[in-house]
Formats: C-alpha cells, sequence, structure tokens
C-alpha cells in the first residue's frame, strides 16, 4: 500500500481519538457515560443507529457472504431490515417511557426486584460480549491485510485502542464517531458501487447473468442452497435475525439516548432509509467482488470472505480507495464495539454495582470508576475468545449474537410490556432459559463441530444440527417466560403489579400521578 494511503488511514484514526478528547471533556457524570445526557436529535440518533448496524459484520460479512455463497447472502440480510419494524412498532417507544439508563431499568419499573435488574445486567453483558467477537475477527482481518500484522497480534492492538477510546469518550464519544463513520462509510459504498457498476457498464440487470460463470458454482450461485441445504435452517436464521435486533442491548439503549419517544420514533425511521440504501449497494459490491476479484483470492486473503470490500475496493479505485475503505472499515469496528462495551459496562455498573450492590446510593465517582474498569473486563474477554475464531465469517457470528438476544431479552420485553399476569419468576426464568439455551445448542451445532478436521472448532459430529438455532431456542424463550409466570403465580395468590401504571407510561411517557396533576 502507498505512503499517501497510510496517510489516509492515520489521519482518519487520528480523527477518532480527536473526538474522544473532546467528547471526554463533557462526560464527566455517569449519565452523559451512560447515554450521552440523552440530547440526540432523531437525525443524530438514526444516523448512530446505523452506524451501529452497519457494523464489520453488515459491510465485510455481507459482501463477504454474497461473494461466496451468492443467493443464501440474503437470509442474513433482508430479516436484519424487517427487524426495525419490530423496534418501531412495538419496542422503541416503551423503551424510551419507561428506561432511564439501562435495559434493567426498563424492566425494573415493572418489576422491582433485584433478582431481575441482576440477571438482566449478566444477560446484557454476555450477549454483548458474543456481538462483539465478530467485530474483533473483522478487526484482525483487516489489519492482517493492511499492514501486514499478524491477527492475534492486531486483535490485540484494537482491543487496546478500544479501550483508551471507552475509557475517556464514553457513548457521546460513540455516539458521535457513529454519526461521522456512518456519512463517511455510506459515502466510500456509494463511491465503490459507482466504480463497479461502471465495470459492468451500469447494467444492473446483466451483473446477475455474469454470476452464471463468475465463479465456480456456476449457475447454483444464484439460487438458494450453497450455505444453507434446508429451508429449516433458513427459516431459523430468519427468525434469529427478524427478531433479535430488538432484544440487542446496544441498540436498545440507543433510545435512551433521545429526550423523548416521538424522537425515538423517527429515529428508526431515518435508520431505515439509511439501512435500506446501503444494504442495495452491498448487494451488487458482493456480486462484483465475486466476478473481479474472484474467490480464490477473497478466500487466500480471508476464509470467511471478510475481506472481499476492501480487496475490491484496492481492485477498482487503486491504493486511496482501498486505504480510504479499509479506514472507514476501522472507524466502524471501533465505534461498534466501542457502543457494545460501554453498553455492557453500564449493566455492570448501573445495575449490579450501584443499584444491587450500593442500593443506588453509589457516588458519580464510584459509578465511572466501575464502569471503566468493567469497560477494561469486557474487553479482555472478547479478545480472548475471538483469538480462536479468525475462519469464521462475521456476519454468521453477529447473527449468533441476534439470536441469543432474540431468544432472551425480547420475549421478556414483550411480556414486560403487554402482558398483565407476566411476574418476576417468568421474567427470571425466560431469561436464563433463553440465554443458556441458545449457548448450548450453538456449542452443540455444526458451527462448534465438523466431522472433517479443521472446518470448525472440534472435530466430530455435531448434535444439534442447526447452525442457527433460533427456530428452536426463541420459542423456547416465551415458552420459558410462560411456565415461569404460572410458578410465580402459584407461589404468590396475591401479586402486587404496576401493569396499569406502566401501560400508561409506556404509551405516553408520563405516569398515572402524573396525569392526576396534569
Amino acid at each position: 500500500m502507498g505512503f499517501n494511503a497510510i496517510i489516509l488511514f492515520v489521519l482518519m484514526s487520528i480523527g477518532v481519538l480527536l473526538i474522544t478528547y473532546y467528547s471526554s471533556k463533557k462526560t464527566k457524570t455517569a449519565g452523559s457515560f451512560y447515554t450521552a445526557g440523552g440530547g440526540l436529535t432523531a437525525r443524530q440518533n438514526g444516523l448512530a443507529l446505523a452506524g451501529d448496524f452497519m457494523s464489520a459484520s453488515t459491510f465485510l460479512g455481507l459482501i463477504g457472504a454474497f461473494s461466496l455463497t451468492g443467493y443464501d447472502a440474503f437470509f442474513m440480510m433482508y430479516g436484519a431490515l424487517i427487524s426495525f419494524l419490530v423496534i418501531l412498532f412495538l419496542v422503541a417507544e416503551p423503551l424510551r417511557n419507561l428506561g432511564k439508563y439501562t435495559l434493567g431499568d426498563m424492566l425494573t419499573s415493572r418489576f422491582k426486584y433485584k433478582q431481575v435488574r441482576g440477571v438482566t445486567a449478566i444477560n446484557t453483558m454476555i450477549i454483548s460480549i458474543f456481538y462483539m467477537l465478530g467485530q474483533l475477527v473483522a478487526a484482525g482481518a483487516l489489519f492482517k491485510l493492511l499492514l501486514g500484522i499478524p491477527y492475534n497480534v492486531s486483535v490485540i492492538i484494537v482491543g487496546i485502542a478500544l479501550i483508551i477510546f471507552v475509557l475517556f469518550g464514553g457513548m457521546t464519544a460513540t455516539s458521535w464517531v457513529q454519526i461521522i463513520k456512518a456519512i463517511l462509510l455510506v459515502s466510500g459504498t456509494f463511491v465503490l458501487f459507482i466504480l463497479v457498476m461502471w465495470k459492468f457498464n451500469f447494467n444492473i440487470i446483466g451483473i446477475f447473468a455474469d454470476m452464471k460463470t463468475a465463479t465456480p458454482l456456476g449457475a447454483k450461485f444464484l439460487n438458494p442452497g450453497i450455505k444453507y441445504t434446508s429451508g429449516l435452517e433458513a427459516t431459523s436464521l430468519t427468525l434469529g435475525l427478524i427478531l433479535g435486533t430488538a432484544g440487542l442491548p446496544h441498540v436498545l439503549v440507543r433510545f435512551l439516548t433521545v429526550p423523548n419517544a416521538q424522537v425515538a420514533r423517527k429515529s428508526v425511521v431515518w435508520v431505515m432509509w439509511i439501512l435500506g440504501a446501503f444494504h442495495v449497494m452491498v448487494i451488487f459490491l458482493g456480486l462484483g467482488a465475486a466476478k473481479l476479484v474472484g474467490s480464490a483470492n477473497i478466500i487466500a486473503a480471508n476464509p470467511g470472505g471478510n475481506m472481499a470490500g476492501p480487496l475490491l475496493a484496492r481492485l477498482v479505485g487503486g491504493d486511496l480507495l482501498f486505504a480510504f475503505i479499509s479506514a472507514v472499515s476501522f472507524a466502524t469496528i471501533l465505534a461498534v464495539v466501542a457502543g457494545i462495551v460501554v453498553t455492557g459496562a453500564s449493566a455492570f455498573s448501573h445495575d449490579f454495582y450501584n443499584e444491587i450492590l450500593k442500593d443506588g446510593k453509589a457516588t458519580e465517582k464510584q459509578q465511572m470508576f466501575m464502569v471503566r474498569l468493567s469497560s477494561i473486563g469486557i474487553t479482555i474477554i472478547s479478545i480472548a475468545l475471538s483469538l480462536f475464531l479468525q475462519k469464521f465469517n462475521v456476519t454468521f457470528l453477529a447473527v449468533l449474537a441476534l439470536t441469543l438476544a432474540a431468544s432472551s431479552n425480547l420475549p421478556v420485553l414483550l411480556f414486560t410490556i403487554y402482558w398483565k399476569k407476566f411476574n418476576k419468576t417468568g421474567a427470571i426464568l425466560g431469561m436464563l432459559v433463553g440465554l443458556i439455551g441458545t449457548i448450548v445448542l450453538v456449542a452443540l451445532s455444526p458451527n462448534v463441530w465438523n466431522p472433517h478436521p479443521g472446518a470448525a472448532l472440534f472435530t466430530g459430529r455435531p448434535i444439534f444440527p442447526l447452525a442457527s438455532p433460533g427456530i428452536v431456542s426463541i420459542p423456547l424463550g416465551f415458552l420459558a417466560c410462560y411456565i415461569g409466570t404460572l410458578i410465580g403465580t402459584r407461589k404468590k395468590s396475591i401479586i402486587e403489579d404496576n401493569f396499569s401504571e406502566i401501560t400508561v407510561k409506556s404509551n405516553i411517557g408520563n405516569d398515572v400521578k402524573g396525569i392526576a396533576h396534569h
């Protein structure tokens, strides 16, 4: 890579650090660290949400998935877009009206028990770590391609940069890096899209005809069944994607960074338009990479196909575009992972340390110390786990995290808002069964076990046949909530609940007393 291109990469990295520096001056309280003071506009939060979702898995992973698996990559894409409808109609407004800093605040607005808050905090941290893995795997592959640094060393370097970023900037810095990064990523993707389509004479229909001979798969490339050989597998994957986004802690906390529910709803509309346009371009970039770069070169750079986008940029735009796309990809990884770390660390500091251990009496200084300490811990754990996952496609790693969120968080969220009989036992059992059940099914799946040596983490036949367990784990989470509620009702004949107050507040943002005094 040329000297000018390296300078561009360094300048963008310095820009991220400058944002962190200026944001650190505004991050003096726990509230500003957790949710940026709740002062973002709909447009700003929509861009930040888009930045959150346009992660390494969306950009690097999806381009790689389309270039290697053709039609089957659609299963990884369209479900994620539809998922924002679930957020818009069912989650965004109640979450903003009931929550304060974390998901635990929202749930304990109805169930005022430390057990619920504690399980929610643990759940949030585990899901955050799972989602971080895909981002760190992409970071290691990117640095290896860009600078020739070994994968393991690359992951550690990114982890150190991440810790510096999170410790000083918090959610304020994360939000503004997400906003700037979203603008740069969409702009860079558009330029790359134009250059690729120019290679195909802007023949949008013709590019599909070229795909029939562009890869060793031939005409099969445009048909389903290359990666997902059964309809059950594809259905399971899609279910996890459609429902998973509405349970991701780092996405949900975004609705607590705005002043009211109306702004939260408008944020979702903004992000859907941005992501819709972005995903259309990603489809053609993946197909272009298959034709122009070639599957052999893509796999040689990274077995999971994660470097197809940067390789395509270098081919059609030279070292300068390659460096720009790589630099934006790095900023993408840094910002997304920072948002995940902030969310997980906030759950530990606010929910576990302040509300449980200190009974809500921890000082601002104590909370800031604990949130930064937990940020380091979450990052170290994620780095250690990601060192073993180099061969995984980062989109698929993200899908696993989405399935985990859909199985453990979403059932509890929906029942908390909409089911009057739902109780503490149902909430705790639902989260634990959804969380543990999904992890067990993944551990027994073809992702971890494969009869061919080197194809998965361990050699052997998988006990659970599906790579994505959503079709089993998501109903399991809902069922556990229901059974737990029945158990809790039998234990306590008279249930003290504030469901009526929660219903009013979740819809209009005021509690019953607020209406009475209006």
